[in-house]
């Protein structure tokens, strides 16, 4: 689309556009991420940006938000050019970005943080005092409630999201960015944010969207660009579209959205927890008497809402969380509370493990991509030669691996924090899924991937099924868990509510699971009369 048609798009009769790009190019090296890209966006609506992992979408807006100079092209807002040569100048022209991973400084309260960098008066405790009232006015016009007295580091994700909105909102935003905002969030937070946009464009806030997840950008926005290797592709109004179109421009080509897959032939039993039990220090159980098994074979997927159990059990079963009771057997290898394990012991057994978060579990972000494409592996010798790491070796591996994956860009030297999310949590699956695992942990496979990466993981997935591996899946996607398993097992409140097949599986049934309605009841409840 021209840009002059892209501005048409943004524009009304009476008002030009909130944010208007035109021509924006950006290289970093020889990186081309932004070519001459040009984009609209109405004032008081809801904007979608959509692109696979790489495609440009957040160094675009990050340009917009002042962390990166175009080399070319022109920001205008409201019809007029403005200079944004760093992030004090777009929150001075009423610019906002709540980032993907939250600035917030965890020990500090909601006002705390809110009022940081922006305190407002020479005396703290005046400053303080207009900030409450303030903070309490923004609450109370856009249904952003939160205690301003709580502490950050002791708030559920998605309370802490409202805390960097309301940090945006405070400095002056009429122009919020949203990067990858539920990438994190649960999908109850995930409906409770979407209520919160719907109300930030009633009271004609203009927000940017950029995700991934084709679902969203259906459900909450008004209109969607598209994004292809640096340009813009495609826009389009979200109420003429579809998920198909919306993945074809993408990706370049169709894409399957269904899990292809033949049943299921599991074998030997790979995994056998029995009576597992997991305190945490303050006395609460974690995980309460849970036994189940998992085959060479088939994919066990494990549902619930965040917080139930399912991460303080992976982190048993990778050998990081030491049990309080009960036994864990992983092909041959017993753990128990008396009979501890490691997470190198349990690596050694040939598991594989993909953490739900990737940052404090999967890689190190300051090690070059190369290194954290081996963690875990270094002490096999294929990547070493004599006392000395073989460093050919070392850069020959993880080129194949970007390469396999569709690493972005495929540069081993770069270091990790430099990717996107995507491309990171890609590495991470390379690193795990080519280590000849016999038994595979994947916590949040999908988390931050687009959707031409997500089908690509998916057929990996069912891939090392069929050649015997024994997957435990873990994800919040109720669709991605009825997608790839072959049963389901829900935790709600540290405990297993039952089983059911993967032919049986809902979303009505798996959601009522998770609330701890058991799967008898539910069963009657769809009897007929």
């Amino acid at each position: 689309m021209s840009t002059q048609a892209a501005s048409a798009e943004g524009a009304t009769a009476d008002r030009p556009p909130a944010i208007e790009l035109v021509g924006i190019d950006k290289r970093f090296g020889a990186v081309h991420a932004n070519r001459a890209v040009s984009l609209a966006v109405a004032a008081g609506s809801v904007h979608g940006i959509v692109g696979e992992n790489g495609a440009g979408k957040s160094t675009l807006m990050s340009i917009l938000y002042g962390f990166y100079e175009a080399d070319a092209g022109e920001i205008r807002m409201d019809g007029r050019p403005v200079s944004i040569t760093g992030p004090a100048d777009a929150i001075a022209a009423g610019i906002g970005m709540v980032h993907q991973h939250f600035m917030l400084v965890p020990p500090f309260t909601v006002l705390e943080n809110v009022m940081l960098g922006a305190e407002g008066a020479l005396l703290l405790a005046k400053g303080r005092a207009a900030a409450r009232a303030e903070l309490e006015r923004l609450e109370r016009d856009y249904g952003l409630e939160v205690d301003p007295d709580a502490i950050v580091g002791d708030l559920p994700v998605g309370l802490q999201q409202r805390v960097e909105i309301l940090k945006a909102l405070y400095r002056g935003a009429r122009v919020l960015i949203l990067d990858e905002p539920t990438g994190v969030l649960t999908p109850q937070e995930t409906d409770a944010l979407f209520e919160i946009l719907r109300g930030l464009k009633n009271e004609g806030v203009t927000v940017i969207l950029i995700t991934h997840k084709l679902r969203e950008i259906l459900a909450v926005t008004d209109t969607v660009s598209v994004m292809r290797r640096g340009e813009m592709v495609a826009h389009r109004k979200t109420a003429e579209t579809s998920r198909e179109e919306l993945a074809e421009l993408m990706v370049g080509r169709a894409v399957l959205f269904r899990v292809d897959k033949t049943p299921a032939a599991p074998r030997e039993v790979v995994l056998d927890v029995q009576h597992l039990r997991l305190v945490d220090p303050s006395g609460v159980p974690r995980v309460d008497d849970v036994s189940f098994q998992v085959r060479a074979g088939e994919i066990v997927g494990l549902a619930g809402v965040s917080g139930n159990g399912q991460s303080e059990l992976l982190e048993a079963l990778a050998g990081i969380r030491p049990p309080t009771g009960g036994t864990i057997a992983i092909d041959g290898l017993r753990v128990d509370a008396e009979h501890s394990s490691d997470p190198r012991a349990v690596r050694a057994s040939r598991v594989g493990h993909v953490p739900e978060d990737r940052h404090a579990m999967g890689m190190v972000t300051e090690f070059a991509a190369e290194e954290n494409a081996i963690l875990g592996q270094q002490d096999q010798p294929a990547f070493n030669a004599g006392f000395l790491m073989d460093q050919a070796a070392i850069t020959a591996n993880c080129l194949a691996k970007m390469q396999g994956y569709d690493v972005r860009p495929p540069d081993p030297v770069l270091r990790a924090s430099l990717f996107s999310g995507g491309n990171q949590q890609k590495l991470v699956l390379a690193r795990e899924l080519d280590g000849a695992p016999r038994f595979l942990l994947v916590g949040q496979p999908t988390r931050g991937v687009d959707i031409g990466a997500i089908e690509f993981i998916h057929k990996q997935l069912i891939a090392m099924r069929d050649a015997g591996v024994a997957i435990l899946l873990v994800s919040v996607e109720l669709e991605e868990i009825m997608g790839l398993s072959d049963r389901i097992l829900v935790m709600c409140a540290g405990r297993l509510v039952g089983e059911v097949s993967a032919e049986e599986a809902d979303e009505r049934t798996l959601g009522l699971m998770m609330a701890n309605v058991p799967l008898d009841e539910i069963r009657g409840r769809a009897a007929p009369a």
